[in-house]
């Protein structure tokens, strides 16, 4: 397939993940706080829902702060949420005009009051949108998510010969969104991070060496490239595949 900046890859995966790391590394390569990485990452993200929007992608799923990363330093802490805050601010009316429904992946357990209400109001604001569903992984961790899935299963009094694999999926923050197809991770490290460990059991995996910051429409486009080169056999054999 020719790599022409224009071209719109075929195959497109229906929900794509993204693991947005380098913030830090991106910022004190130029010799700026750590703060400033993130903010870059975050108006970086604006120009990859409209390039997911362009590319057809329907589930994009970001993993904005993890269960983990609550034991970064109170500043740093505190500056994302204030950078969350202003995201949801600045960001939302053009979310909403181009039809993209925001979701929450994850709880609300320590989030400051008021940026729990931004969040809350526009997931519920954009709740009929459905051109693109952004999928906010925010205070979330995978083990997290299992475990209160596991929970909530024993407080409804379910059987241990109840609880299946369609039964878990029921019970996670995703029951109603499809299974990654592809999950990228920026910045190179090779590490799932706690992000939909159990969604992602079959997905594809990209890992580019170029920091979030950086990662604009045409990486996401090589990503795309990318996995349209790939076969995705499911446990099966690529003969069977290719007969199906």
């Amino acid at each position: 397939m020719s790599e022409n900046p224009e071209t719109i890859p075929e195959n497109i995966p229906r929900h794509v993940g993204i693991i947005m790391d380098g913030n830090g590394r991106w910022a004190a390569e130029r010799g700026l706080p750590r703060l400033a990485g993130h903010r870059a990452g975050t108006e970086n993200l604006r120009d990859i829902i409209r390039a997911s929007v362009e590319f057809g992608i329907k589930y994009l799923t970001i993993y904005a702060f993890s269960t983990e990363n609550w034991n970064r330093p109170r500043t740093e802490v505190q500056g994302l949420m204030h950078l969350l805050a202003d995201a949801i601010e600045k960001e939302f009316a053009e979310l909403n005009e181009q039809g993209v429904r925001i979701r929450h992946l994850g709880h609300m357990d320590g989030v400051p009051a008021n940026l729990a209400k931004k969040i809350d109001a526009a997931v519920e604001a954009t709740k009929n949108n459905d051109r693109l569903h952004l999928n906010v992984a925010f205070n979330y961790g995978g083990r997290d998510e299992v475990v209160r899935a596991i929970q909530a299963m024993i407080r409804d009094g379910l059987q241990p010969d109840e609880i299946t694999e369609e039964r878990i999926n029921q019970y996670l923050y995703t029951k109603d969104i499809p299974d990654p197809d592809l999950i990228i991770r920026t910045s190179g490290e090779l590490r799932t991070s706690n992000f939909l460990i159990w969604q992602a059991a079959y997905a594809e995996w990209y890992i580019t060496p170029v920091y979030w910051p950086a990662f604009g429409k045409e990486e996401l486009r090589k990503a795309l490239l990318d996995y349209t080169g790939r076969e995705r056999r499911f446990g099966k054999t690529s003969a069977q595949i290719q007969g199906s």
